[in-house]
């Protein structure tokens, strides 16, 4: 290879370099609800997007949190999915999302959402650190449990009930998502 042929190829492979840096920077976020997922955005701006997470948008727009959760945080939420809200007894999102509920709303939401980022590896190393368990203080005040088993991550409320990340680690401008597949209870 001449000097000049040398020298265009290594152009052409740092153009490739370079181009597919940014790709890469946003391949790294699952999608959510069939929708793509962009760390430049915020909780919210990402939830509206999927369509697996409609009962908890209307949720927090109910509660009056839109704009904490835009806020520059961070956060970690564990966001249940509308199958998640689903299973509970029935009529109990309607009556939790009526004005004079919200109280009560804004304590179960704010029990989803821890500050600071924990990504699923911080938290398996806070679980391991624990000797099994984790406890993680919410916005709410109460703690959550976390454990790990294998490559699994497990949230359970006060209430005893344990909910899985079924989506771990969608990285947000301002923290991180955890899809979860259970309505958590302080």
């Amino acid at each position: 290879m001449t000097q000049h042929h040398a020298s265009r190829f290594a152009t052409f492979a740092l153009a490739l370099a370079l181009g597919a840096a940014p790709v890469a920077a946003f391949a790294k976020n699952p999608m959510v609800g069939g929708a793509p997922m962009y760390a430049n955005k915020t909780i919210v701006e990402n939830a509206v997007n999927s369509k697996d997470h409609t009962t908890l948008v209307a949720a927090v727009k109910a509660a009056g949190l839109v704009d904490t959760l835009s806020g520059p945080g961070p956060f970690t939420v564990f966001a249940p999915t509308n199958a998640a809200f689903a299973r509970l007894p029935a009529g109990t999102v309607e009556t939790l999302v009526k004005p004079e509920n919200k109280a009560t709303l804004t304590k179960i939401l704010t029990y989803h959402v821890v500050p600071g980022v924990y990504t699923a590896k911080q938290l398996m190393a806070e679980v391991k650190k624990g000797g099994g368990e984790a406890q993680l203080k919410t916005v709410e005040g109460d703690p959550l449990v976390v454990t790990s088993k294998g490559k699994k991550v497990y949230v359970t409320d006060a209430k005893g009930n344990t909910a899985t990340v079924t989506i771990a680690n969608v990285m947000q401008s301002n923290g991180v998502i955890h899809v979860i597949n259970g309505v958590l209870q302080p």
